[in-house]
């Protein structure tokens, strides 16, 4: 259901066809086709074609016998890469952006494909339904579970040891569980003070500024020993040649930009996706960013109605290599192929009777 998935054989050479001849009118793409795949009728080469268009891989400019194909501008941004073969490559013989593409801000526009849109508001409709049948004891009880479950897993992708259980018990009775560090159960405890305030705030949310997305980390890292504001020095990130800024000027430019992409959007699913995908980018912060881009994501969500997130059956290492495939590749199609997932998972686990 998403420009992320895999291409039949005869679309993905038709996309090396026109990636070779830059611009390549149809009877040229059906004349090399023929050389691979033998006879082949040019209604199926147009009706790939329509797909590639649909999955904005490729533009079409001309009219009538004049028609010609070239790739669209956000290709990279949509193309499916082999995950396997891509992380079998040691990181760093990779072939990667290593520095921070100001063009991307452009280009992050139409994330979502016309189906994939019409799926995600059908199950926020789902979501707005169930919650109207619900007693306001149990929509706070789910809201509560909801907010236990993204702790514990939240904390547990950047390594945090505590069980979902010892989770649910620290949070409710406010004792850490033994064997544990003390850093463990104030990050967990700090992810549940952001989210009640989200949830408490959520309408402001609905504009998009920097100093909320620093407001965000701020409560994330409180009692960490992480410095607050925007980091003044480079930072490195395992398993990538990839290297954030690490001029405190570029880093605001570039959330403001973030800003300005993220309330330019009127889809309010691209709006988190695209502030999730770039604060994770961009790095901002000593540490603490991707949690705060999941919580921002999810307060943007909230703003909107919307079913947010718990990431209780993400994959710490598949949500990982999605994160590295932007930062390395520019491509969001795994993320946002995780996204849609993920969002499937909590309206099918949460806020039902």
């Amino acid at each position: 259901m998403n420009n992320e998935s895999k291409l039949n054989k005869r679309q993905d050479k038709i996309l090396d066809i026109v990636e070779k001849k830059r611009k390549a009118a149809v009877s040229e793409i059906l004349a090399d086709i023929k050389n691979y795949f033998g006879e082949i009728s040019k209604i199926t080469i147009n009706r790939d074609l329509k797909r590639l268009l649909e999955l904005n891989l490729i533009t079409e400019s001309g009219k009538g016998r004049a028609v010609v194909y070239e790739l669209s501008p956000n290709y990279n941004l949509f193309k499916h890469i082999n995950r396997e073969k891509y992380f079998s490559v040691e990181t760093d013989k990779r072939n990667a952006r290593e520095k921070f593409n100001f063009e991307i801000f452009p280009i992050l526009k139409d994330i979502f494909i016309p189906e994939e849109e019409k799926h995600l508001k059908g199950l926020n409709k789902e979501y707005r339904d169930n919650i109207k049948k619900i007693s306001e004891n149990l929509l706070k009880k789910e809201f509560e579970r909801l907010v236990i479950e993204l702790s514990w897993k939240s904390s547990q992708i950047e390594g945090n040891t505590y069980s979902l259980l010892e989770t649910e018990f620290l949070i409710k009775e406010k004792k850490e569980a033994p064997g544990h560090k003390k850093e463990e159960a104030v990050m967990i405890l700090n992810h549940k003070e952001a989210l009640d305030y989200i949830i408490k705030n959520r309408e402001i949310f609905k504009t998009f500024t920097v100093s909320k997305i620093e407001d965000i980390h701020r409560l994330l890292t409180n009692n960490l020993g992480i410095l607050r504001g925007l980091r003044k020095r480079a930072v490195g990130i395992t398993g990538t040649k990839y290297k954030p800024l690490n001029n405190e000027f570029q880093i605001r430019e570039a959330l403001e930009k973030t800003c300005l992409s993220v309330n330019a959007e009127e889809n309010p699913f691209a709006k988190a996706v695209i502030a999730m995908i770039l604060i994770a980018y961009i790095q901002p912060f000593e540490d603490g960013n991707k949690r705060t881009s999941r919580l921002t994501g999810n307060a943007i969500l909230m703003a909107h109605d919307i079913c947010p997130l718990s990431y209780r059956n993400m994959d710490e290492v598949e949500y990982k290599k999605a994160v590295i495939l932007f930062y390395e590749q520019n491509n969001i199609g795994y993320f946002k192929k995780l996204f849609i997932e993920q969002f499937e998972f909590a309206v099918k686990n949460y806020f039902r009777i």
